[in-house]
């Protein structure tokens, strides 16, 4: 079973993971780059993606890229759902863009 994590559980994980021992290159390179962009705490990113999937048209994996970005703007949203040639309706980016704004 696949699991997305958004960029604040990875920073959390890797934190953790760093206090037990050495991390490699890559984890080094992935707690860099998670610490720089995360930018929100775990739980509050949890909580985000988990409103985010109440949405019917929002799945997980297109909620934890929502969370990470934090779009303020329609075109931020229409560029996560790009790739797979969705096209959402303005009142279904309406509702992400609100959504995302109580976190901000």
């Amino acid at each position: 079973m696949r699991k997305y994590l958004t960029l604040a559980e990875v920073k959390e994980l890797l934190l953790e993971e760093n206090e037990k021992r050495e991390l490699n290159v890559l984890q080094k390179s992935s707690l860099i780059h998670a610490e720089e962009f995360a930018r929100l705490k775990k739980d509050e990113a949890q909580k985000l993606v988990e409103e985010l999937m109440s949405l019917e048209f929002v799945d997980e994996k297109h909620a934890v890229k929502i969370a990470d970005i934090l779009p303020i703007h329609p075109d931020q949203v229409r560029a996560i759902y790009y790739k797979e040639k969705i096209v959402l309706p303005p009142e279904d980016i309406k509702k992400i863009l609100d959504i995302v704004a109580k976190y901000i």
